[in-house]
């Protein structure tokens, strides 16, 4: 579970409340329109920006002070963080160790993970051999090996065609699922949390709003959430 209570971000002019709690193994999407803070709010989870005021739970731990490498957290970026002087295998097995250090278990954990998200031919491979596709699966089976409850995806998909996003994305409920992982996933594509999630996180005027029940959300008579979906 994470809970944001009283939270209150600020930086050069931009501000951004939220109080509300997310329920644990829930896929949550985060929507908004563009610059309202969506990548800010999970910045806040992971512990790349800080509160002005408030504090923030995760399974009933506050993390004001825990840094981002000790947070029981994985972030999924849109550019995958690949290092492309590594193999794939390499770049996943960094979640476990960053001296790539790994022993006989770790070194079958990334095994699993990569074939897990379909690699399970390509982990010698550098990312420069590998589709935009396979690179976001690279960054999923790191997610895997590094076990942590809550996933945070901020636009994954968002270089990819329609066929593959439905893909990826289809690949994220069934990992969310069997983990029983807590997932927020930013995402500028209404379609894919009507789809997929459970709730919908909304960010507009500075105000992160509570999650709503993802048809309930589709139906809301909000004229800020009418005017966000058209």
């Amino acid at each position: 579970m994470i809970r944001f209570e009283n939270v209150k971000y600020e930086r050069d002019g931009f501000s951004l409340a939220a109080d509300f709690k997310v329920d644990r193994a829930s896929l949550c999407a985060v929507l908004g329109p563009s610059g309202a803070g969506k990548s800010t709010l999970l910045s806040l989870v992971a512990g790349f920006e800080d509160l002005r005021s408030g504090r923030i739970l995760i399974d009933e731990t506050v993390m004001t002070g825990v840094p981002p490498a000790a947070r029981p957290v994985h972030f999924v970026f849109q550019s995958h963080n690949d290092f492309p002087h590594l193999s794939l295998f390499d770049n996943v097995a960094l979640g476990l160790s960053p001296r790539l250090k790994l022993d006989v278990e770790q070194r079958m954990a990334v095994d699993s993970a990569l074939a897990r998200v379909g690699l399970a031919a390509l982990g010698q491979r550098k990312p420069g051999q590998v589709s935009g596709g396979e690179l976001q699966r690279m960054a999923l089976a790191r997610a895997l090996v590094r076990a942590k409850p809550v996933l945070l995806l901020d636009e994954p998909f968002a270089s990819l065609d329609p066929g593959l996003r439905r893909e990826m994305l289809a690949l994220v409920v069934e990992l969310h699922r069997e983990h029983r992982l807590t997932t927020l996933l930013v995402t500028h594509q209404p379609e894919e949390a009507r789809s997929a999630c459970d709730a919908v996180v909304f960010v507009a005027d500075g105000v992160a709003r509570a999650p709503v029940e993802t048809e309930r959300f589709f139906q809301c008579t909000d004229e800020v959430v009418k005017r966000y979906l058209g």
